[in-house]
């Protein structure tokens, strides 16, 4: 018996299942989290999704009225705590990646937790664990957990769309170098079972409102820093600048891919003010140039080699200042011709 259907043995055997994905939700945490508890619904059991805080605005298009969030109804997701005979631990790798209030329910908990993960250095913490970092998505790990499980003829639409939607997300639209020959093996099963691709990326990418655009072209023409010796980008935006433009959660996303895509750059840094503390997000390109060490060192955060994220409790100017001064023991200076 495989990992998987090892699993899969544990869903049949349970009788109150809860999802649950790291705070600050994106495509893959959702995507994953929607797709499983569509196969489990298929598979006949019950499922409750719980999560730390809303979905950005962009993936509103998705059915997520099956999320419990912690931010908004903490008692329904504590009393579904209370009665739960399994729990999922999607797309972390840390029980901290849940936020303090949801992270205390988890480790309260004593039934059994699954974790399914990509990220690097999972804590010990689940009953069983599959931890693949070199997989591009947690939602390709889904559709392995399904078709290794043995249960591939259960895919359809309902199940594929939201993994469909994390595994692109988790990509950068397939051009991240996570994704291998079997990740586009994966997508041809997902279309094969009737996902609508052109659909999603149509809701993905069609969906800007004017405020968002605003905001971003405030960002590229007004608060790009390019530090031309090293290659890298640097956006901060304050409080009061999300404000101007109205901001709402995922506006800013797309900034640091776009700021990255600057012929030359070998990184992005974005940062923005937002509940008190500055969200930082790290990209790079190469195998040569890793910002999730830098994320874990200086500013309280990690992910991947080439996209990471992190947090400052300096003021905007200061985490502009410090992220200065740490660059170049990260980058190497440009030789000048």
């Amino acid at each position: 018996m495989n990992i998987y259907q090892q699993i899969e043995a544990e869903i049949q055997a349970a009788s109150n299942i809860i999802i649950t994905a790291h705070k600050s939700a994106d495509g893959d945490s959702i995507g994953s989290s929607l797709g499983l508890l569509h196969f489990i619904e298929k598979l006949g059991k019950k499922a409750t999704v719980c999560h730390p805080d809303k979905a950005p605005n962009f993936l509103y298009w998705l059915d997520t009225s099956a999320i419990l969030l912690m931010e908004e109804t903490p008692e329904a997701v504590t009393n579904a705590f209370k009665h739960a005979d399994l729990i999922f631990c999607l797309d972390y790798n840390a029980t901290n990646r849940v936020g303090p209030e949801m992270q205390a329910l988890l480790e309260e908990c004593t039934v059994k937790k699954i974790m399914i993960d990509h990220h690097l250095n999972p804590e010990d913490f689940p009953f069983l664990t599959v931890s693949e970092t070199s997989v591009c998505s947690t939602s390709q790990l889904i559709v392995e957990l399904i078709e290794q499980s043995g249960s591939i003829h259960l895919l359809d639409e309902n199940i594929g769309t939201p993994l469909y939607l994390g595994i692109l997300t988790d990509t950068g639209n397939f051009r991240f170098n996570s994704v291998q020959p079997r990740t586009h093996e994966i997508i041809a099963k997902l279309l094969t079972a009737g996902v609508q691709h052109h659909l999603i990326h149509e809701k993905l990418n069609d969906t800007n409102t004017e405020s968002r655009l605003r905001l971003q072209g405030y960002a590229m023409s007004q608060k790009l820093e390019i530090l031309y010796d090293y290659n890298v980008a640097i956006i901060s935006l304050s409080k009061e600048e999300l404000a101007t433009y109205n901001y709402k959660k995922g506006d800013t996303d797309s900034l640091a891919n776009t700021a990255l895509s600057i012929k030359g750059m070998k990184a992005a840094i974005v940062f923005t003010e937002r509940d008190g503390i500055m969200k930082i997000s790290f990209r790079s390109k190469g195998v040569e140039n890793p910002v999730n060490i830098l994320a874990a060192n200086h500013f309280n955060g990690g992910g991947h080699a080439n996209a990471a994220g992190g947090m400052s409790e300096l003021s905007v100017q200061e985490t502009l200042e410090k992220l200065k001064e740490l660059i170049p023991q990260y980058f190497p200076k440009e030789q000048q011709n």
